[in-house]
């Protein structure tokens, strides 16, 4: 009998990052994270710098979380205990054992360093090891090329453009760049993701 795909938001802890169940008690921490609205050019949803768009975020993440659609993270820096950004499973399809990591950011200071390459691996193992996932997908804006790049680095498959899949806050629907990792290309991104780090 295979196991109930039920993403939980639990603790995932690293050397470098640990990824908090998301609370109320985060959105202080989150707001000073956030207050480069650069970090949010390819969001679609509006800066979160503002405290009404960061608490209306904060609340929509509990809400997604408690229907059972989504499970929120916040992401703390071990050196300094510090939240520096968000991540999320997104689009939870249980019957067929998919979900996506999105609606993840992190602080401009907090960018370039192993936070992020720690934090996805942590969240990937969860998703294949401990859930028993058989695909975990990752998109952005098509015209995010950084972001695209930075997929594409942890091993993500590029599996091509959805058009005019999703409309923005301010209005524009922008074409989506979807990748994927699967079960069977698990092992390999994960050993990916552990030399990185191991360097």
């Amino acid at each position: 009998m295979i196991p109930a795909f039920e993403p939980q938001p639990v603790l995932l802890s690293g050397r470098h990052v640990r990824l908090e169940p998301l609370e109320r008690r985060h959105r202080p921490a989150l707001l000073a994270a956030a207050q480069d609205p650069g970090i949010f050019q390819w969001f679609l949803t509006p800066p979160l710098g503002d405290e009404t768009e960061m608490s209306k975020w904060v609340e929509d993440g509990l809400q997604a979380q408690a229907a059972g659609t989504e499970v929120a993270w916040a992401t703390v820096r071990m050196a300094d205990d510090r939240v520096v950004g968000s991540t999320r499973f997104l689009d939870i399809r249980r019957a067929n054992r998919g979900l996506e990591i999105g609606n993840t950011w992190l602080a401009t200071e907090a960018q370039r360093t192993p936070i992020n390459t720690e934090a996805k691996l942590l969240q990937l193992r969860y998703a294949f090891e401990t859930l028993g996932a058989w695909r975990v997908q990752l998109k952005t804006d098509e015209r995010n090329e950084r972001s695209r790049a930075a997929i594409a680095r942890i091993g993500a498959k590029f599996e091509g453009i959805l058009r005019k899949y999703q409309a923005r806050h301010d209005g524009f629907v922008r074409n989506t760049a979807m990748f994927s990792i699967t079960a069977e290309d698990w092992p390999a991104v994960k050993a990916g993701l552990e030399a990185k780090l191991a360097r």
